[in-house]
């Protein structure tokens, strides 16, 4: 299929009337009580969702890319990272699908090294200059090392519709000289230090390649993998010995893959240094769900990715000396190919994607502290395609420069605190269902409760199903007990059907794929949150707050209770 008929069917889909929530207004709402004990701590709620990344590196540097960092660094400033691959990669710069390029390395006449940092400062600088750090990716083998087969072209020529394992050219092959692959990681650590400073780069996140499990990836044997780490993590740390170093981020939990590599970077012989085991300061692996198109409608695939996640953090616990590592999910989504649209992935663009974020996330919250993984990241592989039609359905955080629902779910999420409140809601569906079975019964209404750094309340709420279908909304009526001071009012943010929904709004104005200035103004405004104000009703040392949430919304409620 080409890019002009993948394009199309998706359009096509995604110009269908939304489901008929209309008739869902007509049905008796769901009654749900979630009642929350402000004075009784249940654990902490580090911020993980502070990480997203992207295949395609020079998208940052551009008109929307800029315009999406400062939005991404908006929600934690210098404590936002984001993960490119291609930032090794041959090529002058020009951005394609799932490729990108930064010419890096090239060779005089001679074979002699010649470095040019200009097109990575460049998008390192755009990172930084929006509150953005670096989850700096080592990769992908620049042509004049690669030890690609004569003949392999190098750059490929993959688009959306085309078959996957296009993808896999000369980039994937290791070095045909290791010393010096080992000298240009090097070189570029020292540049790094030298134009950002130690005490900037010592944040950053320092890791080699992308899913060497994977042949569209990594063509070579497992053990060729372990000695480009080693000596790519070598050279980082005689740049920077305070670097903080690991990997391997592979595809899904890893298999034999990861077991080989857990067991090398512990006890194997160093293929750079010749000494037992390679420094690792954090793991990390990739969960994916699996959405499939189903009777007119997609169906998500929840379940798969929490599976994932659950087999991730085994392998991660499966070496002692590991264990308590800081782990992070360096690409975590509901499936694997941000670039690629078609039927089962046309929930994008609307509210189906926010609501599986938020429900997503909870459970891998709630299964990280269920295991004891020191967990430290969950990476949205998610950011924008420049220039690319309107709501193509492409997995990404805004289209064309106005955002999509998801990424104020991103915004909710900076908002809660990092101390959980004890609550009890029986509309979750719990943990052990949603891994089995996903959410394919009843609807998922869940909530997280939390005590913010400056002591206020705030609560998350959502209404997920797996079926990307019509269905009753949940009339919710929230129990606030042992609160510090009762206000008379709180503040409401809301993600859904009618809220902060800049897919709905272009959708009310026939799909335009070219909208005008007052068009594109009123978009931006649609997609934003708007605070309202609700009333608190006051009991003794406890409140309640009453609110209406449609399937496929969320929620935020805050309240000043000091």
């Amino acid at each position: 299929m080409t890019i002009s008929r993948a394009i199309a069917a998706v359009a096509a889909l995604m110009a269908l009337p939304m489901p008929a929530f209309a008739q869902a207004e007509a049905e008796a709402a769901r009654p749900v009580t979630v009642t929350v004990d402000a004075g009784h701590t249940d654990g902490k709620l580090p911020p993980v969702w502070r990480f997203f990344g992207a295949d395609e590196p020079n998208y940052a540097t551009m008109k929307d890319g800029r315009k999406l960092l400062v939005e991404l660094g908006e929600l934690k400033s210098g404590q936002v990272y984001f993960r490119a691959h291609n930032l090794l990669s041959t090529g002058d710069g020009t951005p394609a699908f799932k490729w990108g390029s930064t010419n890096a390395y090239t060779e005089d006449k001679d074979g002699k090294p010649v470095y040019d940092w200009k097109v990575v400062d460049g998008i390192i600088d755009t990172y930084l200059a929006r509150g953005v750090r670096p989850y700096l990716q080592i990769g992908f083998m620049p042509e004049a090392l690669s030890s690609a087969p004569k003949g392999t072209p190098y750059q490929h020529l993959w688009r959306p519709g085309f078959d996957y394992k296009l993808i896999a050219t000369g980039w994937t092959y290791p070095p045909k000289d290791y010393e010096k692959w080992a000298e240009l990681v090097h070189q570029w650590t020292l540049h790094n230090v030298e134009r950002y400073g130690k005490a900037e780069v010592e944040r950053w996140y320092f890791e080699v390649w992308n899913e060497p499990n994977s042949d569209f990836y990594w063509s070579a044997s497992p053990e060729e993998f372990y000695k480009v780490h080693d000596y790519a993590i070598a050279a980082i740390r005689k740049a920077l010995p305070t670097a903080r170093v690991g990997g391997p981020d592979v595809a899904g939990p890893g298999g034999t893959f990861m077991d080989g590599f857990l067991k090398h970077v512990s006890w194997g012989k160093n293929y750079a240094t010749g000494q037992v085991g390679t420094p690792t300061d954090f793991l990390s692996f990739h969960a994916k769900g699996k959405p499939t198109f189903v009777d007119g409608h997609v169906r998500m695939g929840i379940a798969t990715h929490l599976r994932e996640t659950d087999g991730g953090f085994t392998k991660v616990l499966s070496i002692p000396a590991l264990a308590r590592k800081p782990v992070v999910i360096g690409e975590s989504d509901p499936e694997g190919c941000a670039a690629c649209p078609g039927p089962q992935n046309a929930y994008r663009n609307g509210t189906m994607y926010s609501s599986y974020t938020a429900a997503s996330f909870a459970r891998i919250w709630e299964l990280a502290a269920r295991r004891k993984v020191n967990l430290e990241g969950v990476l949205s592989w998610s950011f924008e395609f420049e220039d690319q039609p309107w709501f193509a359905g492409y997995r990404q955080l805004s289209t064309n420069g106005v955002d999509l629902p998801v990424l104020n779910v991103f915004r909710m999420f900076a908002q809660l605190g990092e101390t959980k409140l004890a609550t009890t809601n029986a509309a979750q569906v719990p943990l052990d269902t949603v891994m089995a079975q996903g959410v394919q019964g009843m609807a998922d209404i869940g909530s997280i409760a939390t005590r913010t750094a400056d002591g206020k309340v705030a609560l998350l709420l959502w209404h997920y199903h797996d079926d990307d279908v019509a269905g009753p909304d949940a009339q919710v009526t929230i129990d606030l007990k042992a609160l510090k001071g009762v206000p008379a009012r709180a503040s409401l943010w809301r993600v859904d059907r009618d809220h902060a929904n800049a897919f709905a709004a272009w959708q009310k104005m026939g799909s335009p794929q070219s909208p005008d200035q007052d068009q594109y103004v009123k978009l931006e405004a649609a997609s934003k949150m708007q605070a309202e104000q609700v009333a608190v009703t006051r009991s003794g040392k406890g409140a309640s707050v009453a609110l209406r949430l449609p399937r496929q919304g969320v929620a935020l409620l805050v309240l000043d209770a000091k």
